[in-house]
């Protein structure tokens, strides 16, 4: 592979990864603005949301979001507070080190509301002239 070709490798990229970030910061501002909710805690409640059961272990949460296992452990716990109240945690009975969480009533209603603003900013995102003829472009380029 030529300089060249790497050079327009790295440059697709990091036009990319600014696509993305420039999504997901708008995402994380409206998330928080007007549902009091980070991305990551929207990305928890709708991958338990997505289960049959409504649960998932800790361990898989963390996995699916990307996050340490302190940190998804802080992130059930806001949670669960009783303020919140969209999670419910509990261990499993076939094996006592297994913590699952379960989206309760209150984060479903949570979800869904805060669905409304997700879709509203991807929409927007995604309908900008701008965007499109961008992502065109890099894909013509790949």
């Amino acid at each position: 592979m030529t300089n060249n070709q790497e050079k327009k490798y790295l440059d697709n990229w990091l036009s990319l990864t600014n696509i993305q970030m420039s999504i997901t910061n708008e995402l994380e501002s409206a998330l928080q603005k007007n549902h009091n909710l980070s991305l990551k805690e929207f990305y928890v409640l709708y991958f338990l949301s997505q289960t049959s059961d409504k649960q998932l272990r800790l361990q898989q949460l963390q996995e699916m979001v990307g996050l340490s296992q302190s940190a998804i452990s802080r992130l059930v716990g806001r949670l669960e507070a009783k303020s919140c109240g969209a999670l419910q945690r509990h261990i499993c009975e076939d094996d006592r080190r297994g913590i699952y969480t379960r989206l309760t009533t209150i984060g479903e209603e949570k979800l869904q509301i805060s669905l409304n603003t997700f879709h509203e900013i991807l929409h927007a995102a995604f309908s900008k002239g701008n965007l499109q003829d961008e992502l065109k472009s890099l894909i013509q380029k790949l």
